[in-house]
């Protein structure tokens, strides 16, 4: 048997092609179509429509009031139905005072711009998932292909049993064990292609697509060389929320002064038949509520994000350090198991079957020969798993697909 293990694997994205007819779909044409898809990102897409109707309602000023009064309109002796009915009409006009509407505005403001920034979020979440689902699908092409690979070695290996049986060099049990073994094989091989349409599925899902009619590309990608920093989005989100948090002190100092009300109308004397002309501010005392609580609030408010934002910063930071250095063990002990573990393995299998057909071993020994070679399968299954997790969270957190510039162009 001479299994290879699609070196490729591990030696870049996007080789050849999987058919001649289907262009093989890459990660990023992936996560452009489950983004195209995506609810989560039209639910994020009304969020900043919200905020920019926040904004909208923010510029607006106090409505005025008309009032109308009408006194001794009706009444007693000479207070008859309107003898000397006075009434009033007065116009007011509350005048904000401290700010109130141009913080209020910047609040707003700020409001627009993070939720632009948790938009980017929901992108960066959405792209991991599709490129953990992706990743799934390579690995599951492979395993497919090991199965297959198993299932013709069991019936080699039941063909060299057969014929040394019928020899009557090995006793009837060893043919038996061989079918069984070719059975397990033909079990792992199902399994395999179910979880293989299971990945494929759960990868269209995305955008609504046809597991039937998927070409991946082959190979999976190593990390950005380049170690590139932390992704933007992440910081624009924190630094979003303190910027808010700081215009809403402003917008709880600005109540500390309180707004006057001007008013100014007529009065119309019934008995004389005369006009008035009324006028008059109210104006709050202010003795009692100056808003010292909500201040203190929100600059406590203010502190914590900051605070918050430095903490998630370097948690970040070390999380994504973290990331790569286990990355890189599990690209490495993938690669050892794929570049030296397995060949011998493989040379071992080899030989034993030699030696098998010169009677120099028994058919336990060339079992336990494959059970090596399977168990190997395994170990590298369980490494690539790993690198996926790791490699799609170490692209989260750099924000390999932020789209910083669509923010800007959300209807």
């Amino acid at each position: 048997m001479h299994i290879h293990m699609r070196a490729a694997l591990l030696a870049g994205a996007a080789l050849l092609a999987g058919s001649v007819w289907a262009q093989p779909l890459t990660l990023d044409q992936a996560v452009e179509r489950a983004i195209a898809a995506s609810p989560e990102l039209r639910a994020g897409e009304a969020g900043v429509d919200a905020a920019r109707a926040d904004q909208l309602q923010a510029r607006v000023r106090p409505n005025p009031t008309v009032s109308v009064d009408m006194d001794n309109g009706v009444g007693t002796g000479g207070y008859g139905l309107f003898r000397q009915s006075e009434l009033t009409v007065t116009y007011s006009q509350p005048l904000e005072r401290g700010g109130k509407r141009e913080a209020r505005m910047a609040l707003a403001e700020r409001g627009v711009v993070l939720a632009e920034a948790q938009w980017r979020l929901v992108r960066l979440d959405i792209a991991q998932e599709v490129q953990r689902a992706y990743i799934d699908v390579q690995i599951a092409e492979q395993m497919v292909w090991i199965a297959e690979d198993r299932v013709k070695l069991e019936k080699e290996m039941r063909t060299e049993a057969i014929r040394r049986v019928r020899g009557y060099k090995d006793p009837l049990f060893v043919e038996t064990r061989a079918d069984a073994r070719i059975l397990e094989a033909e079990l792992a091989l199902k399994e395999a292609q179910a979880k293989r349409q299971s990945a494929r599925a759960l990868l269209t899902s995305f955008w609504g697509g046809t597991p039937d009619s998927l070409v991946i590309a082959e190979g999976i990608e190593k990390p950005d060389p380049r170690d590139p920093p932390l992704a933007e989005a992440d910081a624009a989100v924190f630094d979003a929320a303190v910027d808010r948090a700081r215009a809403q002190v402003v917008v709880e100092q600005s109540r500390a002064h309180q707004d006057y009300t001007v008013s100014g109308g007529t009065r119309f004397l019934r008995e004389t038949n005369d006009v008035a002309v009324l006028g008059g501010i109210s104006i709050p005392l202010g003795r009692f509520d100056r808003n010292q609580g909500n201040i203190a609030r929100a600059q406590a408010e203010r502190r914590q994000l900051e605070f918050q934002s430095e903490a998630s910063r370097l948690e970040r930071l070390r999380r994504l350090a973290s990331l790569r250095a286990d990355a890189d063990a599990a690209r490495v002990r993938a690669e050892g198991i794929m570049n030296d573990v397995y060949p011998k393995a493989v040379k071992t299998l080899g030989q034993v079957r030699e030696g098998y057909a010169r009677g120099g071993f028994l058919f336990a020994d060339v079992q336990d020969a494959a059970d090596v070679i399977i168990q190997i399968q395994g170990q590298w299954a369980e490494a690539m798993t790993r690198y996926r997790d790791l490699l799609a969270e170490i692209d989260r957190l750099t924000g390999r697909f932020d789209a910083a510039p669509l923010a800007e162009n959300i209807p």
